[in-house]
C-alpha cells in the first residue's frame, strides 16, 4: 500500500456524473474521509473485488462521514465504455454512490485527463482522502478488505479540520 506524501488531491476533471444532483468537486468533500475508486466497468479485478468493496464502504460508513466516489478511468476499448454503457452497468451492479466519467484524454496518448494528472498506473485503484482532503493513501490493485478497513478507522478517528476564518465570518 502506498502511503502517499503530503500531497492536496487536485480537483478531478469529469465529463458526466451519475448518482449526484450537482457536479462534485474534491473541495466540497472537505469534513469527509473520501475514497475514491478508480475503475473499469471491463477490468476483471474492478468487478471481482474493488466494485464489490466501494458499494461497501459506501453501504456501511457512507452515513458516518466517508465518501465514496467512483471515477470511471476509460484507457483501453473506448467504443465499448460509452456513458449509457456506464449508465446500465451502475444501475445492474446496484451503485448508489457518485460516480463520475473521468475527462477523455486531450492528446494522443488515450489516457483520461484525472487518471493522467494523478499518475494513476492502471485500474482498480484506490485513493483516500482524510478529512482535510490530503491524499493519505494511492494504491493500484486490489486493496485487502482489513488493511482499508484499519486506514478508513484512523482517518475517521483523526480530529475534524478546524472551520476557516473565512467560513466562520
Amino acid at each position: 500500500m502506498d502511503a502517499s506524501a503530503a500531497i492536496t488531491m487536485p480537483e478531478w476533471e469529469v465529463a458526466q456524473w451519475f448518482n449526484a444532483e450537482q457536479p462534485l468537486r474534491v473541495a466540497d468533500l472537505r469534513g469527509q474521509v473520501v475514497l475514491v475508486h478508480a475503475f473499469q466497468m471491463l477490468c476483471p479485478g474492478c468487478v471481482i473485488n474493488a466494485i464489490p468493496q466501494a458499494r461497501k464502504v459506501h453501504e456501511l460508513y457512507g452515513r458516518h462521514g466517508v465518501a465514496v466516489i467512483g471515477l470511471h478511468t476509460v484507457f483501453e476499448h473506448h467504443d465499448a465504455m460509452q456513458p449509457h454503457a456506464l449508465e446500465a452497468f451502475i444501475h445492474e451492479y446496484r451503485l448508489r454512490f457518485p460516480v463520475g466519467v473521468d475527462a477523455p484524454a486531450d492528446d494522443v496518448s488515450g489516457i483520461p485527463r484525472t487518471m493522467r494528472r494523478l499518475g494513476l498506473e492502471g485500474t482498480p485503484t484506490t485513493l483516500m482522502l482524510d478529512r482535510q482532503g490530503w491524499l493519505r493513501m494511492r494504491h493500484f490493485g486490489h486493496v485487502e478488505d482489513l488493511q482499508l478497513g484499519v486506514l478508513l478507522g484512523r482517518l475517521l478517528a483523526e480530529p475534524e479540520p478546524e472551520p476557516s476564518a473565512a467560513a466562520a465570518a
